[in-house]
């Protein structure tokens, strides 16, 4: 099994400004996308490929020496990462998607250097002195890493990465050992919600934590303070007041992805003990999620098509991290040798799980009576019920 540590890196004031050197220089060497530009503009049959650029390097290094004092395979990946987004780009246009053409990146919005092979350009853990653990950087030295837990498995890959004013290094480890929990004999379903986060098929609700809405009015007077100053406006340029109008913005946002992260992890702990098999529905988040379509009334005129009450719901399924807690919830299982299935989620909360009787009357907002049977549940509960059901379908066809 793969696995990724991510650990805080505590460096010297000598090295911060290092590290902010070599993430700019890496985003200098990103600009080979302006040689890609113009070779799809002026021939589409004119592709700069991976290989092209990586074999300029030798020649970039020794024309720039501030790019030759950093690891060549780095500078490698970075390539690779601009190739990677050429390909993403081609596949969608093949396929009929939005192309979204890759884009330059600012040196404010780049903030990660890949190492390819620890060993290569770094090294984790070069020397310990103390028991203070380090990472050596090729260009930067010794840099002091906060290891808040121990790591298993292989190192296989390093990166080190800027949030905020904070520095973390990213090891990403292969061969890590499988840690299984005890079997409880168990199997449940689970409903995603938005009044409740989550709801088992046994009727246990978890409630949503609804971190970004009880942030919105703090956040909205921090932006409010951060409006006063002038939008585009470079880095260096930038007053105290408005640098620390930009700082609280951004930490504002940082706590609220770490508060959904830690409620994501929390509740893919509580399941992954509670039961062997857990069976969720398979969620199109980016298509419940979408804007709806403007629907025309006459000439010049259109009719209102309910954007603003969708723009709500967007907003509280956004804010509940569904996509976030299914893959802290897939990598919680794998570990602990759990089985998790995903389900069609069509008519699960309509379906009456004792006769199968299926109708949009059977609902009537969180609760739920069967029309044919008349059986009484929560309709919460009864999507839960319903994707185990789904789940055991599913697991006796593969039987």
């Amino acid at each position: 099994m793969r696995r990724s540590y991510k650990f805080l890196l505590r460096p010297t004031v000598g090295q911060r400004g290092a590290l902010v050197a070599m993430l700019t220089d890496h985003c200098d060497l990103y600009a080979a996308l302006q040689e890609r530009r113009d070779a799809w503009r002026h021939s589409s049959k004119t592709t700069v490929r991976y290989g092209d650029q990586s074999g300029q390097l030798k020649e970039i290094r020794a024309f720039a020496p501030e790019q030759a004092r950093w690891s060549f395979s780095s500078q490698q990946a970075t390539l690779r990462r601009l190739n990677k987004a050429f390909e993403a780009f081609f596949r969608r246009m093949k396929s009929g998607d939005t192309p979204g053409y890759p884009r330059f990146r600012s040196r404010t919005r780049f903030d990660t250097v890949d190492f390819p092979k620890d060993g290569d350009g770094c090294r984790w853990n070069s020397t310990p002195r103390d028991g203070t653990t380090r990472v050596r950087l090729q260009g930067i030295g010794h840099v002091r890493v906060h290891q808040h837990r121990p790591i298993k498995g292989r190192v296989k890959t390093v990166s080190v990465k800027r949030q905020g004013r904070k520095w973390f290094v990213v090891l990403s480890c292969d061969d890590v050992p499988l840690e299984p929990l005890p079997a409880t004999g168990r199997e449940a379903g689970i409903d995603m919600g938005i009044t409740h986060f989550l709801t088992t098929s046994d009727g246990v609700h978890i409630e949503n934590p609804r971190v970004l809405a009880q942030a919105t009015a703090e956040l909205a007077a921090a932006q409010r303070n951060l409006n006063q100053f002038p939008k585009r406006c470079k880095a260096k340029d930038r007053t105290k007041k408005h640098r620390q109008a930009v700082r609280r913005v951004a930490n504002l946002h940082a706590k609220i992805r770490r508060q959904r992260l830690d409620h994501a992890h929390k509740t893919a702990n509580f399941l992954v003990h509670d039961a062997d098999v857990i069976a969720h529905e398979r969620l199109d988040i980016a298509g419940m999620t979408r804007r709806p379509k403007p629907r025309r009334g006459g000439a010049y005129t259109f009719e209102p098509n309910g954007a603003a009450a969708k723009a709500g719901l967007n907003r509280a399924i956004l804010d509940a991290g569904w996509g976030v807690f299914l893959t802290v919830l897939a990598a919680k299982a794998e570990c602990a040798g759990r089985q998790l299935i995903a389900v069609d989620p069509r008519n699960t909360s309509r379906t009456c799980p004792l006769c199968g009787h299926v109708s949009a009357q059977n609902r009537d907002g969180e609760g739920f009576e069967c029309t044919a049977c008349g059986f009484l549940e929560h309709a919460d509960t009864i999507g839960a019920l319903n994707t185990a059901i789904r789940a055991g379908l599913a697991l006796c066809a593969a039987a």
